[in-house]
């Protein structure tokens, strides 16, 4: 246990040395937030109405989100026990690597990806394995599977890759699946799946449909494309026992019957979520085809995001956004994510990211 002066309590070496997990800025006055992958549409049809139903806050919810989960197992095909639903997928995933790895075990995922993979491996003491990504910004499959070792208890596969964009191809997964043992679980993490207009790509719903892969959980959110963020709310579908494993290591209780109701809700007008998705997919695809035309190269956006690979140059760049009321997220050294926002505020990224992709050095690898 560390003895470091300023805590007062004798902590774990490793969870002192982790950093806390740093939430998008949040956006003053005019300014655009595009930190957080938001959805910048209001609440569909009816949330509101499901929120205002939900008056009871003295009685507990149901631990089980039973009405959700019977919801989702008819969506997919599958019975109850095979949905799990809980404080958003990044909880999930939590409970998945409690279940899975003990220390001293592996879990391996891509780098960079989300951030929060490598607190969420460290906290049960096991050891993050990080391949990392192509020079076009996609996982290497092949690398992911040649590191797997006895020790090996969990991989992670984020597509479309938060924060860089591209997906893996379906036929990639199914290669890769293939390629691990059986007894290793497999989180195949789609947080930003309802955007992903690129044929070919990897859908859990078929993964799992075939049945050959017992070992793959899907992960899917409520806070993206549906916009309920602020609720926190997520699923995963997969076997059974394996998200009783996970149900076992949760927190009792987490998903308030507000947000429950909420994704009922939500579910209900579903034509009206695509409609709002179709918006933001060609919106995001006319943002990433201006930031090349200007000189940025920015790898496939299948998301809501977009990535500028700035290096060296990444808060000076943020900075810049900054100034103009374009709150985005820098990854010191590496680059800069901006999510897909409002309409008005397409024209204001493409001057600002013009005006920085011109100070950089011609060789730079940001630019094209």
């Amino acid at each position: 246990m560390t003895d470091a002066a300023d805590i007062p309590v004798r902590v774990r070496p490793e969870i002192a040395a982790l950093p806390a997990y740093k939430q998008g800025r949040q956006a003053s006055g005019d300014a655009f937030k595009l930190s957080s992958n938001e959805n910048p549409f209001d609440p569909l049809p009816g949330v509101a109405e499901a929120l205002r139903a939900e008056s009871a806050v003295n009685r507990y919810p149901d631990a089980t989100a039973r009405r959700l989960r019977e919801r989702l197992a008819a969506r997919f095909g599958v019975t109850s026990d095979e949905v799990h639903v809980a404080a958003g997928s990044v909880s999930i995933l939590s409970q998945l690597i409690l279940a899975t790895a003990a220390a001293g075990d592996e879990v391996i995922y891509a780098w960079r990806s989300f951030e929060a993979y490598p607190w969420l491996t460290v906290v049960p003491g096991a050891v993050g394995v990080q391949v990392p990504l192509t020079e076009d910004a996609r996982h290497d499959l092949p690398a992911m599977a040649s590191a797997v070792t006895d020790r090996t208890r969990a991989i992670i596969v984020c597509t479309p890759n938060n924060p860089t964009g591209p997906v893996v191809t379906q036929a990639e997964f199914d290669d890769f699946a293939a390629q691990i043992p059986s007894d290793v679980l497999i989180i195949l993490d789609e947080a930003y799946a309802e955007f992903v207009t690129a044929p070919g790509a990897v859908d859990g719903t078929l993964v799992l449909a075939r049945g050959t892969h017992p070992n793959v959980v899907m992960l899917r959110t409520f806070s993206k494309a549906w916009g309920l963020a602020g609720l926190r709310i997520g699923y995963a579908v997969g076997h059974s026992r394996i998200l009783d494993a996970a149900r076992s290591t949760g927190i009792p209780l987490s998903v308030t019957a507000h947000a429950e109701s909420a994704a009922l809700a939500s579910l209900d007008v579903e034509t009206e979520l695509r409609a709002r998705v179709a918006v933001i997919a060609e919106r995001r695809d006319r943002l990433a085809a201006g930031l090349r035309e200007i000189g940025w190269r920015v790898p496939d956006a299948q998301g809501n995001f977009v990535w500028l690979a700035t290096g060296d140059e990444t808060m000076a760049a943020a900075e810049a956004f900054e100034a103009a009321g374009l709150i985005v997220r820098p990854f010191a050294g590496e680059g800069i994510r901006i999510s897909v926002g409002e309409e008005e505020s397409v024209g204001k990224v493409l001057r600002i990211a013009e005006s920085i992709v011109g100070a950089l050095p011609a060789a730079h690898r940001g630019r094209r």
